[in-house]
Formats: C-alpha cells, structure tokens, sequence
C-alpha cells in the first residue's frame, strides 16, 4: 500500500483493499485528546484549521511507516479532539523469521522494551490462521506502532511548552473485510464535513 497511501485525497482504491494481501491485520484506530480539549485545532467552513501540535500530529502519522516498517497509514484524518487511523501491520516485515513468528502479547499502550516477562505465541509456516485470528495475533505490534506514536507527539507539546495530553486509552477496531473497510474509509473521508453530527464533536470553545 506504500504506492498510494497520502495520494489522491487518502482514498483507497478497492481493488488494493482485499483483505488476504494484508498479510497480518488491518485496524480502525480512534484516539482523543483528554477531556476531548480541541487541541489539534478548529474546523472552519467545512476546512480543518491546524493548530501547531495538529500539524506535528499529521507529520507523525505521515512518519509512522519509516519508524515501523511493518505498518501502513493507508488512510487517516485528525479533527479538532481526536483522530482516526486506518493501520495496517504486515506479518511478513515484523522483526522476526517470517516462517516463525513470536508475537508479544502485551496490554494496551505498553512498551515491548518494558515489559520484564513476555508471553509469546508462536506461529510456523505450517500452521493455517484465518484472517481474524492472524489479525488477532498481530494486535501486540500495533500497540507499538501506537505508543510510540502518542509519545511522540506528548514530547513535542512538552518541549514547546504546549499544554496537551491524550486521553489514556485508544480504541480499536480489527477491519474483518472489504465492504467493512470501505465503510470505514467513506467515514473518515466525510468525517470533516460532517463534525456537528460526529459523536465527537463538542462545541468550540471560547474564551
């Protein structure tokens, strides 16, 4: 998907949308600003106005698959108080053996690099996962991708003297096929132009 991901207004063509070339796991990812603050800026005339930290959100996202080349950003958008992610993790560049794959079982938004014990579960070629239970499986990577992401953007708030923080937890959504991942893309796609019905959407505040 690197060939067309930040192309074409962030659409994804359906023939590239089949789920057996994901090789892994394909995931709807939604995260928010604490209290739902509209800190990546406003929404003005149908156009997302970025604030600074708005902006260094955009280059992370855009960031994410040079410093985890196993991921994907085929599609996202970021509104005033939160973001969605379209994040695909492929098994065949994790950083391990291809036909024997460790995968770290860890909570959500924890580090591999600090957890003292792993529980790991261990895939061979000879062994037939369904796309869900592969998708399943590849959920540890992702927490990865997305830690070391809401990090990323936290130390640049605090080196900048922006007051920012995330709310603790993230929610995701593993994408079980096609027509559900068009679904999702035609969200995220509209998901400006239709903010005052967004389930999210709070009212901008005023001094």
């Amino acid at each position: 998907m690197s060939d067309i991901k930040f192309k074409d207004k962030y659409r994804i063509p359906s023939a590239r949308a089949t789920w057996h070339d994901y090789d892994g796991g394909s995931y709807f990812i939604t995260i928010c600003t604490k209290c739902r603050e509209h800190d990546f800026g406003e929404i003005e005339d149908g156009t997302m106005q970025f604030s600074e930290i708005g902006k260094h959100t955009q280059k992370c996202i855009e960031d994410i698959p040079r410093h985890n080349p196993y991921a994907d950003i085929p599609l996202y958008v970021v509104m005033p108080n939160h973001l969605h992610l379209i994040v695909v993790i492929y098994s065949n560049r994790i950083p391990h053996d291809k036909h024997t794959v460790d995968v770290i079982i860890t909570p959500p938004e924890t580090s591999l690099y600090e957890m003292g014990s792993k529980e790991t579960f261990q895939e061979t070629s000879l062994q037939k996962k369904t796309p869900i239970e592969r998708a399943t499986e590849m959920q540890s990577w992702l927490s990865v991708v997305i830690r070391q992401f809401k990090q990323s953007i936290t130390r640049y708030a605090r080196e900048n003297n922006i007051e920012f923080a995330w709310q603790p937890r993230f929610h995701d959504h593993i994408i079980r096929d096609n027509d559900e991942l068009n679904g999702i893309s035609n969200y995220i796609e509209n998901n400006v132009a239709n903010w005052k019905q967004d389930e999210f959407y709070t009212p901008r505040h005023t001094l």
